[in-house]
């Protein structure tokens, strides 16, 4: 298992919505395209922003907590016609159960209780290396922003 850094949310050129993976050296990226409304949960959970009413991840969080059940890990194990699939790994009175779920769901939930994002080491060919997915100019501006305090300190609150 290769574990994850959630980096963040982008856009495609057609403005369908991505999660960013980087493994821990933040060497290569896996990009997981995502619903609208499962990238929304994500950033707000990514950018610790106060919502005023639950939403649903929220509620799920808050169900799984008042259950005295937490979010273990995640588990991205699969990827089946382009579309990845993911493992929801919950500690339980009663011990682990494992789930099927989306991969978006999972880091949702992952994100709003602190919990690890593996992937499966079968799917490693899926990663991308960030040096060779940019001309030099705009690695030198990733560069910047990832050495920036704005990134330091919006990493600090993802671990």
């Amino acid at each position: 298992m290769i574990r994850l850094l959630i980096k963040g949310i982008a856009y495609d050129m057609n403005s369908n919505p991505i999660v960013l993976l980087t493994d821990e050296a933040e060497d290569k990226v896996l990009p997981i395209w995502i619903g609208i409304l499962e990238a929304h949960s994500i950033a707000l959970a990514i950018e610790g922003v106060p919502i005023q009413r639950p939403m649903t991840h929220d509620l799920i969080s808050n169900i799984l907590s008042r259950l005295d059940v937490s979010v273990a890990s995640v588990v991205i194990n699969d990827l089946k016609d382009n579309t990845f699939h993911a493992e929801l790994h919950l500690n339980t009175p009663q011990g682990e159960i494992v789930l099927d779920s989306r991969p978006s769901d999972a880091i949702a939930l992952a994100l709003r209780s602190s919990a690890p994002v593996f992937l499966n080491e079968k799917l490693c060919t899926n990663m991308f290396k960030i040096k060779d997915l940019f001309d030099d100019e705009m690695r030198e501006e990733l560069e910047k922003f990832f050495n920036s305090e704005a990134f330091k300190h919006h990493k600090k609150s993802l671990h």
